[in-house]
Order: C-alpha cells, then structure tokens, then sequence
C-alpha cells in the first residue's frame, strides 16, 4: 500500500484509481495522518458466503427456544 497526500490524491486521482484497479490499495493522508484508503471496489455477491451464513442461522436457530411461550405471546408481550 502506498501512501499520498489529499493534495497529491487530487492531482492523481486517475492514475491512483488505475493502481487501485489494478489490486492495489492507496492510503490518503493529511498531515501525515491516514483520512482514507482506496481499495478496489467488491463486485457482485459472495453467493457460497451468503449460502454459509444462512445454513449457519438455520443450524444455530434449531437449538433455540422460546422457554415454552408461543410467538403470538411474545408478540402480545411487546403490545402492552
């Protein structure tokens, strides 16, 4: 990663989105203190990670609850 400051990143601005298209990343700094980092752009969705966080909500909620009270319970509950 390599670093620049808000002036210099204003000036560059082109040819550091290029570095950061590229797999790069650029840390923006002001004073010599980090502001900012330009890092490439996610694209699209993880679809596997999206399919192993629900597995996993569904695997964690068949050992959960409700200490005996029913939905409409609780929902009534929270009416009062």
């Amino acid at each position: 990663m390599h670093m620049v400051g808000v002036f210099d990143a204003k000036n560059q601005l082109t040819a550091l989105l290029d570095e950061v298209e590229s797999g790069g990343e650029v840390m923006i700094t002001r004073r010599g203190k980090p502001v900012a980092r330009l890092v490439p752009a996610e694209t699209g969705i993880d679809r596997d990670r999206a399919r192993r966080a629900a597995a996993g909500l569904r695997a964690f909620s068949q050992d959960q609850t409700l200490g005996g009270l029913s939905i409409k319970e609780l929902i009534g509950e929270g009416r009062r």
